[in-house]
């Protein structure tokens, strides 16, 4: 008989989360045969959506039109109830939330029904030191209280691991390290599109291209990159800039360039969507993570699957990718100067920069094949329905 899961995301917009999600409820139908109900909000914002996608993929939806990311108590209260209307009807054997509403929602409506297990993924925490005092107090203290509702975590890096014991959310033997598996493939194949990619968006062959992949919101760090680059194209005037995003700061961060007098520097590309990412980052030399906080970023495994050097600060889990002088360049938070002489560093040696891409193409063709992801997160639910006397086998 087969297994039936439910999956409870808060919405299914284009993030590293919501491909996380996708990807396992499509290998949990393909690979394993189970039956399997993906729940979401509206995918409401300027991020896309990955609806049609799960739609394409023949993922079973329910979409509950009150369920949002913001606090909305009356929203909130009608999500719940019909929530847990819906995992009822479902009866399912497993459910496995993901993101901090749909977390909480999700592991409440499903204690109380009595589902035999309940997991929740930590794909970044929401709680974190840039937030206001009484707002981080808030968060912390919800994922506190609904980590009684279920039985294990998964954290897609052992930083958050870490993270959830020294906050004294959850025991170290509740928490499993799975890391946010993706499409290997295309990224491995990704320098085939590099000439019609640099054609395309206007880059010449002496130029040296410094990526970012992010949404253009805040805490991404755009504003570092571009304090960066206004110091590194005076010592190298080849260097060019991509971003690769949409967001709320767009407007915002295309002025602030100009401004800089930089805009001949900078190709902003909008939106792309998750299948088109082997394809601008082609294009790029090397890629910039300078975001403030992150579970893992995909950016910096798809990057280095592509054979593309990388730079990170050094938040939550980038270290686990990103190993100094070995796999790229890693760098405390908002250190501009140390940014700076790394993207000079590297554009004067396209031997450092392949040869620490090569180091870093190996170690995640081991560790982030969406289907090792699934199926540890499968044999996850095997072992907690075992532990149960509930795992029938098929």
């Amino acid at each position: 008989m087969a297994m039936r899961i439910a999956h409870v995301i808060t919405r299914l917009s284009l993030g590293g989360a919501q491909e996380n999600t996708l990807l396992t409820c499509e290998d949990l139908i393909r690979l394993f045969g189970e039956e399997v109900l993906l729940i979401t909000g509206p995918a409401i914002g300027p991020e896309g959506s990955l609806m049609e996608r799960a739609r394409r993929k023949e993922v079973p939806l329910k979409v509950i039109r009150w369920m949002r990311r913001e606090i909305h108590p009356w929203r909130d209260i009608r999500s719940f109830w019909v929530l847990r209307q819906v995992l009822r009807i479902y009866n399912p054997d497993v459910v496995h939330t993901h993101s901090a509403k749909a977390g909480i929602l999700g592991r409440v409506a499903a204690r109380q029904l009595g589902v035999p297990v309940v997991v929740h993924t930590v794909h970044g925490a929401p709680f974190h030191p840039y937030q206001h005092a009484l707002s981080r107090w808030f968060c912390r203290s919800a994922e506190a209280w609904a980590a009684s509702y279920c039985d294990m975590f998964v954290t897609v890096a052992d930083a958050m691991k870490q993270l959830l014991v020294r906050e004294g959310i959850a025991p170290p033997q509740k928490c499993v390290t799975i890391y946010s598996g993706m499409e290997v493939e295309p990224f491995l194949k990704a320098d085939l599109h590099r000439e019609e990619a640099r054609r395309r968006l206007g880059f010449r062959a002496e130029h040296v291209v410094v990526g970012k992949i992010a949404r253009l919101f805040p805490l991404k760090g755009h504003d570092d990159l571009i304090e960066a680059a206004s110091r590194a194209i005076p010592v190298n005037p080849g260097l060019r800039f991509m971003v690769v995003g949409g967001g709320i700061l767009e407007d915002t961060l295309k002025r602030k360039i100009q401004k800089c007098g930089l805009s001949e520097y900078f190709t902003f590309t909008g939106l792309v969507p998750p299948e088109e990412l082997p394809f601008f980052l082609s294009a790029m030399d090397i890629v910039v993570h300078a975001s403030l906080r992150e579970g893992l970023a995909r950016v910096l495994p798809q990057a280095l699957l592509a054979g593309k050097v990388v730079v990170s600060y050094d938040v939550d889990g980038a270290r686990e990718v990103v190993i100094p002088e070995k796999t790229g360049f890693l760098l405390p938070p908002r250190d501009v100067d140390g940014l700076v002489r790394a993207i000079l560093r590297l554009a004067e040696s396209p031997e450092l920069r392949g040869r620490l891409a090569a180091e870093g193409r190996k170690l995640c063709q081991e560790l982030f094949p969406h289907e090792k992801m699934t199926r540890d997160i499968y044999e996850l639910y095997q072992r907690l329905l075992s532990g149960k006397g509930l795992w029938r086998g098929q």
